[in-house]
């Protein structure tokens, strides 16, 4: 097999480089999991892209409208790549124990999902984490025919032998030709109800990374090309599926090479997924509103004329203990327009333009009836004012204040909320003027 060779003598390369420095080491291994998360991920249908999946793993950021399933799976996933980095380490022994945890961490939590009857029909079916299957997981192929993996019965006893194979051939097997057989033995098995082929991936890198290999990364656009390479593995025929397993790993050892030495470890289609990350990064803030008309005149309609209706209808109750009173609305001309609002509103309607930030309403009260009083005036208003942070300030004179984004309206609670702080004070304002000629006159 002339691609061991290869890469028997790219490892030796590797080895000459060793030790790798800390930084070029951590990058080295960003990548390789970044793009094993996302690949044998999407493999086995998972919805997410690359930029999600990186935008997941490193920024926190979940993907809209995608199912809370597949973001489990991409954070169990990064996990179970993390603890295996750590059990490495450690130089812990491969066990039936480790195995169950390992599909523990990649899967996170039971679920239910499709399944077909040893008939071939469909049904649904439990996944336990941790658990080996309790019911038949064979499929249906294009031909129509089932594949028939372990029974559930079978596959303690398959597994115990698969560790003991493990075991007695770990000293002295080609490490490529022995961690590509240990998947496809344990693929053949499929000892558990879901997630085999992400077990199967992560085992097989486990035992590589063991003997100083990088892992390998099955790409999802290759699929077609990994499925018949397994395929012909299922027919008595390995040497096509080693042969697959070692063309990738010689990718991967051809990138850690140029990592190892300080060079650029992207690839051709880095700028595509990296272009695709950012995306889902500017996607997590909020969709810029550009202010044109329609959005002034809407925030006009929506959030102007109601709270200027709740505005008037609240402070008129002031209006029996003055002399006078009148209000305004304007966008320009503060002029006072009288005590008519709907005069006001279609003016100041007729005055927007594209141009137009600002809008303003007014209600001026003058002299109380009463010694002492005469000279007593208050003015009450809300002010609504363009932003540097493309939002509207709703601001009361009272110095309450609400900031809404472009083409967002206020509630009926919020319109509430700011006349009530006007009133309050012109009430309090009163009461204070009472209390200073009360006790003047004492």
């Amino acid at each position: 097999m002339s691609n061991i060779t290869t890469a028997v003598a790219l490892k030796k390369k590797l080895d000459d480089l060793r030790p790798i420095s800390k930084a070029d080491e951590l990058r080295i291994m960003q990548k390789f999991r970044l793009d094993w998360n996302f690949h044998s991920n999407n493999l086995e249908g998972n919805s997410l892209t690359y930029g999600e999946t990186k935008a997941l793993i490193l920024f926190g950021i979940t993907a809209q409208g995608k199912p809370l399933k597949d973001h489990l799976e991409v954070t169990g996933h990064d996990e179970a790549i993390k603890w295996v980095e750590e059990v490495l380490k450690e130089d812990r022994p491969l066990t039936e124990n480790f195995i169950r945890q390992l599909h523990e961490l990649i899967l996170k939590q039971d679920y239910q999902t499709d399944a077909i009857t040893p008939d071939g029909k469909p049904t649904k079916k439990w996944v336990r984490i941790g658990k080996y299957k309790t019911e038949p997981n064979h499929v249906l192929t294009k031909t129509g025919e089932i594949f028939y993996f372990a029974t559930p019965e079978e596959t303690p006893a398959k597994m115990h032998d698969l560790l003991a194979w493990y075991r007695e051939k770990k000293e002295e097997a080609n490490p490529i030709l022995f961690a590509a057989e240990f998947h496809y033995r344990f693929i053949r098995i499929h000892p558990f109800d879901d997630g085999n082929g992400r077990t199967a991936r992560i085992l097989m890198n486990f035992i590589l990374m063991q003997f100083g290999y990088p892992p390998v990364i099955i790409k999802t656009q290759d699929k077609a090309n990994y499925i018949a390479a397994l395929r012909q593995a299922d027919a008595g025929i390995l040497e096509p599926f080693v042969e697959y397993i070692t063309e990738n790993l010689i990718r991967s050892l051809e990138i850690m090479i140029k990592g190892a030495r300080g060079e650029d470890i992207e690839e051709p289609d880095d700028l595509d997924k990296e272009l695709a990350i950012l995306e889902k990064r500017i996607e997590s803030f909020d969709k810029k509103i550009e202010l044109d008309e329609n959005t002034i005149v809407a925030l006009f309609e929506k959030s102007v004329v109601p709270l200027f209706r709740k505005f008037v209808a609240s402070c008129s109750k002031f209006d029996k203990i003055y002399k006078e009173a009148g209000f305004t609305l304007h966008s320009s001309d503060p002029a006072m327009r009288g005590m008519d609002e709907e005069y006001n509103i279609s003016r100041v309607k007729t005055e927007i333009t594209k141009h137009t930030t600002h809008f303003a309403m007014y209600y001026r009260y003058q002299s109380i009836d009463r010694i002492g009083l005469e000279g007593f005036k208050h003015d009450s208003g809300i002010s609504i004012d363009k932003s540097k942070s493309n939002t509207f300030l709703f601001i009361s004179r009272t110095g309450f204040r609400i900031e809404k984004p472009y083409g967002e309206q206020l509630t009926e609670k919020e319109m509430d909320e700011l006349v009530q702080a006007e009133t309050k004070k012109h009430k309090e304002v009163i009461e204070q003027k009472i209390a200073e000629l009360q006790k003047n006159k004492k």
